[in-house]
């Protein structure tokens, strides 16, 4: 069974950021492990007509900037060519596809190594960084009757580009960004009914640096107290962009509240009002994927994964319930800036965690 100082699970902006960490500061033996078969993270996933500028903007990996770009590009060709280059260029040991099954305690020990189960065997580890994001964890909630519909259901994951669905009547369910995006997409070719469970907040101002850091703090809050995160974009409010004018002008954002039940043909509203639709498109988040965690009992009572901060009282990483675990991509890091300042972060805590059992291993040797 192979063992190694520190692995990595994920290979995204939040797992390349800690590993080129790790690697600079010589933390010892890595592994990065990824479950998809080539670069990219979850941008590869991404739809078709997502352009460079539709995305909120690419934090460039540390040591290496994000490469000259027409907007017009689209986002799952041009971030994963990148995320290869980098992965290339410092020649991170990444492994893949690794998909990982579960990682728990060796023997028992609270402070030994953690083993890790995959499809492709198993290794043990003296720390763990987790860098899975959220993207294999779509959330769908349940209303009554969505099993009765005679029409297509739709996650974010599953949308592939407005031609899909041209001509359908569409209702897309979500108060985020995506929802936001996939009805500019759709109004000019399909007709659209918005649906969310809040009023949706608008931000008139631009979002900048400082906006940005304080939308981040909101996050950390919730993580600090261990609650589950919500992502930050969550709580940045939402901004109609140049390409979604035309969307607004034809009436897509006008929003209806969420539906009572949905019926074989269409969503109905407890007021009796009704909505005929060929399709759902549920634009309602995700969830961290972390049930891979789950053996190591990572969970506070108040449902989230509790974090301490390591080095100061905004960079978040570090399991409470176990010093070996250190998270990038959680919570507040999920976004592009602050997956690159978790990385480091995660990177140092885990160079001094090593340190400690080092120490503890040479006192118990003498």
């Amino acid at each position: 069974m192979q063992a190694f100082d520190v692995v990595v699970i994920g290979a995204g902006q939040a797992g390349l950021s800690a590993a080129y960490h790790l690697r600079r500061l010589a933390a010892g033996d890595l592994l990065v492990l990824d479950a998809d078969e080539r670069p990219g993270g979850a941008w590869q996933h991404r739809w078709d007509s997502l352009t460079m500028r539709d995305v909120h903007g690419i934090a460039a990996l540390p040591g290496m900037p994000v490469p000259e770009h027409d907007p017009t590009d689209p986002a799952n060709a041009v971030v994963p060519a990148y995320f290869e280059a980098y992965e290339r260029t410092f020649e991170l040991p990444v492994r893949r596809p690794v998909a990982v099954s579960s990682v728990e305690p060796l023997d028992g020990d609270a402070e030994g190594p953690l083993l890790v189960r995959t499809d492709s065997g198993e290794l043990v580890t003296r720390s763990l960084v987790n860098a899975t994001g959220t993207w294999t964890a779509p959330f769908v909630p349940h209303y009554p009757g969505m099993g009765t519909f005679r029409g297509r259901q739709l996650h974010t994951v599953d949308y592939a580009g407005p031609e899909d669905l041209a001509g359908l009547r569409v209702v897309v369910v979500g108060g985020g960004a995506s929802a936001v995006q996939i009805l500019g997409e759709l109004a000019p070719v399909a007709e659209t009914v918005w649906v969310t469970r809040r009023e949706p907040v608008w931000r008139s101002e631009p979002f900048d640096e400082a906006a940005g850091r304080a939308a981040v703090a909101l996050v950390e809050d919730r993580v600090a107290r261990g609650l589950p995160p919500q992502s930050v974009v969550g709580v940045t409010g939402l901004m109609l962009r140049p390409q979604e004018r035309v969307a607004a002008e034809l009436g897509a954002y006008r929003r209806r509240p969420m539906f009572a039940r949905v019926e074989p043909d269409g969503v109905r509203w407890a007021d009796g009002s009704f909505a005929a639709a060929d399709v759902i498109v549920w634009a309602t988040g995700f969830r961290p994927a972390v049930s891979h965690l789950a053996p190591l009992r990572l969970r506070g009572p108040r449902g989230g994964v509790p974090l301490l901060a390591p080095f100061d009282r905004h960079t978040f990483t570090t399991a409470a319930r176990d010093g070996r675990v250190h998270f990038v991509g959680y919570g507040p890091s999920a976004s592009t800036i602050g997956a690159n300042r978790a990385g480091h972060a995660a990177a140092r805590a885990v160079v001094r965690q090593l340190a400690r059992l080092s120490e503890r291993e040479y006192a118990v040797a003498n």
